[in-house]
């Protein structure tokens, strides 16, 4: 049981972010690339709770259970595309609070030349932070299955 309910505790920010959420899954960006961002985010942060449902969500939309199982190691596994691989670089890079150099914003538009589904990945990068950053302090796990 998590430390808090925030939905119950403050409504109104968390109905916030549902609508952002909302916002983003109906938004340009792929339900598949969507997923790996948020569970590669998720796995930085250390949030089992986020982790574990967006495994779940990338599985029932399809995804393979190999390339979860090779997504801390994506930069070495063959599994991944380069619009993957430019949107995970950004996401790491910015949930690390590092730097992105002009070479990987380069990488990351010419990837992403629709600058709505470009604004849309920045977004959901954001997005998926602020949520671990609300699982992790209050404990959130998944259900025991």
């Amino acid at each position: 049981m998590a430390r808090l309910d925030l939905g119950k505790t403050a409504p109104e920010p968390y109905a916030g972010f549902k609508k952002a959420d909302a916002a983003l899954r109906e938004g340009p960006l792929d339900v598949t690339l969507r997923e790996l961002v948020k569970i590669r985010v998720s796995q930085i942060n250390g949030c089992v709770y986020c982790v574990d449902m967006h495994s779940r969500e990338a599985l029932r939309h399809g995804e393979g259970q190999d390339r979860l199982l090779q997504l801390p190691v994506w930069q070495e596994s063959e599994l991944f595309d380069e619009r993957e691989r430019a949107a995970l670089a950004y996401a790491e890079t910015a949930t690390r609070r590092e730097h992105v150099t002009d070479e990987l914003w380069d990488s990351l538009r010419k990837a992403f030349p629709d600058e709505a589904e470009l604004g849309h990945l920045v977004a959901q990068v954001s997005l998926i932070n602020a949520l671990n950053l609300i699982g992790v302090p209050l404990e959130m796990k998944p259900p025991r299955r």
